[in-house]
């Protein structure tokens, strides 16, 4: 599993004109190459009497499958533009329909590339970006009179505190970068005075939300 990769949040939309022609760009996240036929599907129905319903999808921890289609577009102009912004901003597990209802003013192969680019990204940034973080749970029980300073400490840390169970003693579930798990567990040791119950839980993906992929 991968430590940490992006991709973006579950679906969204936006659209431009240029040159009178409308681009819609559609953004779905998915995890198989059949969900985003699915999706490229349910857009064409959607838009059957659009000009173009052009698309492409990267899929797979490695990025194994990447598929690009002109949709009727000259070739190389709009499938493989979309891919390209795909590949530039890191985005695993996504699906993008960019739809084209033509406006009578041919645009040229660099003016479409530039739009089914820019529709892309314009959608992307609409949708919203998440950095997927695999992270190690914890659960810490502990004492009620431990409870104000350990979670105090916690929310200023990059831990992620996630859930807080109130029973007989106090549980925080708490989850942790896997490459910090030694230094945290070492950390509530100290700051505890060694009066926490640690116990290890599941191990999982925890979604950031980022500005952009350049982020870490």
């Amino acid at each position: 599993m991968l430590e940490k990769y992006f991709t973006v949040k579950e679906t969204g939309m936006d659209e431009i004109i240029i040159q009178k022609s409308k681009f819609i760009g559609y953004v779905r996240r998915v995890e198989t190459e059949e969900a985003a036929q699915n999706f490229i599907q349910e857009i064409k129905k959607k838009h059957h009497d659009a000009t173009h319903n052009c698309s492409a999808y990267m899929i797979g921890e490695h990025d194994q499958i990447q598929k690009a289609n002109d949709d009727g577009e000259p070739s190389g102009t709009a499938g493989v533009p979309i891919l390209d912004v795909l590949k530039k901003q890191q985005l695993k597990d996504t699906a993008v329909v960019v739809t084209r209802y033509f406006g009578g003013i041919k645009l040229g192969a660099g003016g479409l590339i530039r739009a089914y680019s820019s529709t892309t990204s314009q959608a992307i940034r609409t949708t919203g970006i998440v950095k997927r973080q695999l992270m190690q749970g914890f659960s810490l029980t502990i004492d009620y009179t431990l409870l104000g300073k350990l979670e105090n400490e916690l929310r200023q840390t990059s831990y992620v505190l996630d859930t807080i169970n109130y029973l007989d003693k106090v549980e925080l579930i708490v989850y942790v970068k896997i490459s910090e798990m030694e230094h945290f567990q070492e950390w509530i040791i100290n700051l505890t005075s060694d009066q926490a119950l640690i116990e290890k839980k599941n191990t999982t993906y925890i979604e950031i939300d980022v500005e952009s992929t350049s982020e870490t």
